[in-house]
């Protein structure tokens, strides 16, 4: 009896993963499908709204190339909590077919405004992964994640949009944006232009916490690149309920129009945050966006390069490079409340009015360009200051493309001259500025790297999908641990815990049971340690 009650177990079991099996459903759309057709590749919807019409968690719709033209606002694509994913095992997709690129047109739609609810894309569901699209021409904003969480955006552009490219609001938190571009956006009335609003991306307003940027680019958009603009309700933003986190990305040449030109908006690259009066009550000193920037590019913007506006929050910029800005690279020259900081690490500054730090108490500086023990950046310090290929195309796999503009020139003063703050470096200690030169003042270049140190590479590929591949070397035997932790500091993983000689190897880390997320390596041995960041998204 107790063997047949075990049979009938594993039977149920199985059945169940069969069932969850049959339950993910692929969906295609085409340009010349038919939403009365079957939605499958042979006989494609002609609807992405169709599809999300009648999906489940866990399927996938898949669009073909080609336009689409969307002029009926009743058939504008919105995700909401009546189509929810169920986790990071069990997302909705919604992708572009491999080797295609489909083009959202809402162009047609009718008379732009600044104000409304007529998003290209509105999501306000949970656990979607969108990727590979353009979408041009809404009403108002091209994506919008309106109180959606746990969300991912890769791959895609916005551009000509008629408010920001992409808008993160209504409380939305823990979403990612990964390799996406965001450019010509800019606001209008019927009547005349108006350029205030159209940022390049805007996680502002009732923004929620820890939404993450990652390898994103935003450009000649008539506001500004990055707004953390802030107005919540209730009227004060309470310590760490606004926290946002931009990493390799680049914003420049906002402020002006498509057409080259300077816009009438306010110019600026990435916008830390700022408010304004709320319920009559004026809470502007109030409102708090805790901002960090990593390995962040702001050159050539109308205005400011970064800037504070206001912001009373924390503000953490790490790695960060300010060119040619109209007025200053970087710019904080108000006050913040006594429970939040200002840090500034490893940055440079070049080509402008440069820095100014007036109103912040004890501002945590270290290693900076304009500080001792250096002197002002100079142009003899980079490879070039000429800006060819910064709108180029990404790579295959979405990444930025490799440019030489403001990297640093073999032999720099400012190579292994800054302040160990945990992240990836070459040589003896991070260079300043976005990007960490291959290479340095002590073991040469990656490739031809002598085993004289101890170094934990940045993973490959990053971010990745299950598996990547981690190289570390070690300067002399010891005992090596090698370890994962997750971004509340938990241990995931132990990969490697064993004395090794004097060596480089390599480890793969196979998270193919392990939720989607921001991850942390760290390598010890003979009291030395290094991190590196990971990024695991499926």
């Amino acid at each position: 009896m107790r063997l047949l009650m075990r049979r009938f177990i594993m039977v149920i079991l199985l059945l169940s993963t069969m069932l969850t099996i049959t339950f993910a459903t692929q969906y295609y759309v085409s340009t010349d499908g038919n939403d009365a057709n079957a939605g499958t590749k042979d006989l494609p919807f002609a609807t992405i709204f169709k599809a999300i019409s009648i999906i489940s968690p866990g399927d996938t719709i898949f669009v073909r190339g080609g336009t689409y033209v969307i002029s009926n606002t009743s058939y504008l694509i919105k995700m909401s909590s009546t189509n929810n994913g169920i986790d990071t095992t069990r997302r909705n997709c919604l992708l572009s077919y491999p080797g295609e690129r489909p083009i959202l047109d809402f162009t047609s739609m009718g008379t732009p405004r600044v104000s409304g609810s007529n998003d290209g894309i509105r999501l306000s569901g949970k656990y979607w992964y969108i990727k590979g699209f353009d979408v041009k021409g809404a009403q108002h904003n091209g994506i919008a994640i309106n109180g959606g969480n746990y969300n991912i955006i890769e791959n895609c552009a916005m551009y000509e949009n008629r408010n920001s490219g992409m808008q993160i609001d209504n409380g939305a938190s823990y979403n990612r944006v990964i390799n996406c571009d965001s450019y010509y956006n800019r606001d209008s009335t019927s009547a005349s232009s108006y350029d205030g609003n159209a940022d390049g991306f805007s996680p502002k307003l009732q923004n929620g916490t820890l939404n993450y940027f990652y390898g994103c680019r935003s450009w000649q958009n008539s506001d500004d690149g990055w707004d953390g603009y802030v107005r919540p309700a209730p009227p004060v933003a309470g310590k760490d309920t606004m926290r946002t986190i931009i990493e390799n990305c680049w914003c420049f040449a906002n402020g002006y129009l498509k057409n080259g030109n300077a816009g009438t908006g306010n110019g600026n690259g990435f916008k830390m945050g700022g408010g304004d009066k709320v319920n009559n009550l004026s809470n502007g000193d109030s409102l708090r966006h805790n901002m960090t920037l990593i390995n962040c590019l702001s050159f050539n913007n109308l205005v400011k390069g970064f800037d504070q506006n206001n912001n009373r929050g924390t503000m953490i910029l790490i790695n960060c490079t300010g060119y040619a800005n109209g007025t200053y690279n970087f710019s904080v020259p108000g006050f913040i409340r006594v429970d939040e900081y200002l840090t500034i690490k490893n940055c440079i500054s070049l080509a402008s009015s440069g820095v100014t730090l007036a109103g912040v108490p004890n501002p945590i500086l270290a290693t900076n360009s304009w500080s001792a023990p250096f002197s002002d950046a100079a142009n003899a310090d980079f490879i070039s200051i000429d800006t060819t290929g910064v709108r180029g195309p990404r790579k295959p796999d979405g990444s930025l493309p490799d440019i030489q503009f403001m990297h640093l020139v073999s032999g720099s003063r400012f190579i292994d001259a800054g302040t160990n703050v945990g992240l990836p470096f070459n040589g003896s200690a991070p260079d300043l500025e976005c990007f960490e030169s291959s290479y340095t003042t002590s073991v040469g270049s990656e490739n031809d790297m002598k085993i004289d140190g101890f170094r934990l590479l940045q993973n490959y590929p990053n971010p990745f999908n299950p598996s990547t591949t981690i190289v570390y070397q070690v300067g002399k035997v010891g005992l090596v641990t090698l370890k994962i932790y997750d971004v509340l500091g938990r241990d995931v993983v132990t990969i490697v815990n064993e004395v090794k000689p004097m060596g480089k190897y390599t480890a793969v880390w196979n998270a193919s049971m392990i939720p989607s997320g921001m991850y942390f390596s760290r390598l010890t041995s003979n009291g030395a340690q290094q991190i590196i960041k990971m990024i695991l998204m499926k």
